[in-house]
């Protein structure tokens, strides 16, 4: 097969680059010169483990190519961002997904098919995208086949998870999910998961929905401990010893393309039928305002002022700042006159500085809001510098805090306001 896939990012050029490592001839577009240029140039923009090296095995091949526009392909995979809506529901904006296909549809040839990778809002596939394919004279899943086959990956394990995981084959009609499942039955060792279009777009939604209501119920759970002098992080622990009972780790706030994105793509579909994710999102979007409070009273015990943010990728081992609440956090703490904000993050060129050593420097508390595996056991040396060893740990990750005087987290947050009470 020739496999054209429109969008070369976290989910598009990994896809792209794994059929080509299966042997089709694959051709990547992506509006941005710089990175069809870097690509071209045998450099991967994002990062990703392994996917450099599997770059340069299928330029080896000669089986990638990157370039600006679209051409006549058997397969065509829309892998496009769509990012919230501007309204009051932070709808879906299909705008990048609806230029993709128009860029598509003139070069359409009966046998085609035309898969939707990109995360869309219910009943998309068949509302919006096949009247696009059928105003060009076609019919689906006679002429063209179309299917929503969305991605399920965790970034860190990207390349192993497409492989390996389940996949969900969301035809418009039985001929439609047949053609997706030759298609991804190249590569795909999981399970190919049968389903129509609207079924697999709700499904996606769902699942990260799920993982964001979960941990809206811990964050919530952090702010009852607080509140009652309850070590929540001890409370989850044992929750979770309970064999039907699994509450995920509470954090600063959710971010990334998916858990704070995709539950308003419901909420704008069914608005009155979506309050439990309405609150959860709530809950979510506000938990970096509550760890603000919380580091600034930390700071008044100590009476500092200068604040340490270790991390501002959204998670840990990997680039991605997108809706970082990270990022929130430490423009929340710019914002505040008398307080000095340094950060560091060994995997994200945007932060101030370098080094640990250089954003611990005369430091009064060290913030950590990304579980990178740098920051498990952080160096005496590093530490040393500071001027109070104060550790606010809202990931909860640090293994090892004998260089700390002070060690704060999520579960143990209320003892600084305890202490506060005492004086």
């Amino acid at each position: 097969m020739k496999i054209l896939t429109v969008g070369l990012g976290y989910i598009g050029l990994p896809t792209a680059i794994t059929f080509a490592l299966h042997g089709q001839e694959v051709v990547g577009v992506d509006k941005n010169h710089h990175v069809v240029e870097m690509l071209n140039n045998g450099k991967v923009h994002i990062e990703e483990p392994l996917l450099q090296e599997a770059l340069q095995e299928v330029r080896k091949q000669q089986n990638l190519k990157a370039q600006l526009n679209v051409e006549p392909a058997d397969v065509f995979i829309v892998a496009v961002p769509t990012p919230n809506c501007e309204d009051e529901y932070k709808g879906c904006d299909l705008t990048y997904v609806v230029d993709a296909v128009k860029n598509i549809v003139p070069h359409l040839q009966v046998g085609n098919t035309v898969i939707i990778e990109s995360t869309i809002s219910p009943r998309t596939t068949e509302d919006v995208v096949k009247p696009m394919i059928e105003k060009a004279g076609f019919e689906v899943g006679e002429d063209i086949f179309l299917v929503h086959c969305p991605e399920r990956v965790l970034p860190g394990k990207v390349l192993y998870e497409l492989v390996f995981n389940n996949r969900i084959i969301g035809g418009v009609t039985p001929a439609c999910t047949k053609k997706g499942r030759e298609i991804y039955g190249v590569f795909v060792q999981g399970e190919l998961i049968e389903a129509k279009a609207s079924t697999a777009e709700l499904s996606k939604l769902m699942e990260n929905t799920y993982r964001d209501v979960n941990i809206a119920l811990a964050n919530e759970l952090v702010q009852i401990g607080a509140k009652l002098d309850i070590d929540a992080l001890e409370v989850i622990r044992m929750a979770n010893q309970h064999p039907r009972v699994n509450i995920h780790q509470p954090g600063p706030g959710v971010g990334g393309h998916c858990l704070a994105v995709d539950p308003y793509f419901i909420v704008a579909k069914a608005p009155e039928e979506a309050q439990l994710i309405q609150r959860a999102r709530k809950v979510n979007s506000q938990m970096p305002h509550f760890v603000v409070e919380q580091v600034l009273d930390i700071l008044e015990k100590h009476d500092g002022k200068t604040i340490s943010i270790l991390g501002l990728a959204y998670k840990g081992n990997i680039d991605d700042m997108r809706e970082s609440p990270a990022v929130s956090i430490a423009n929340q703490l710019r914002s505040m006159s008398g307080i000095e904000i340094r950060t560091y993050d060994p995997h994200v060129k945007e932060a101030d500085t370098d080094s640990l050593e250089e954003v611990l420097q005369d430091s009064d508390v060290a913030l950590i809001l990304t579980d990178h595996d740098e920051f498990k056991e952080l160096p005496e040396s590093a530490v040393k510098v500071m001027k109070q060893r104060v550790l606010f740990d809202t990931r909860n990750c640090v293994v090892s805090d004998a260089s700390f005087e002070e060690h704060y987290t999520l579960g143990n947050i209320s003892a600084v306001k305890n202490a506060e009470q005492a004086l």
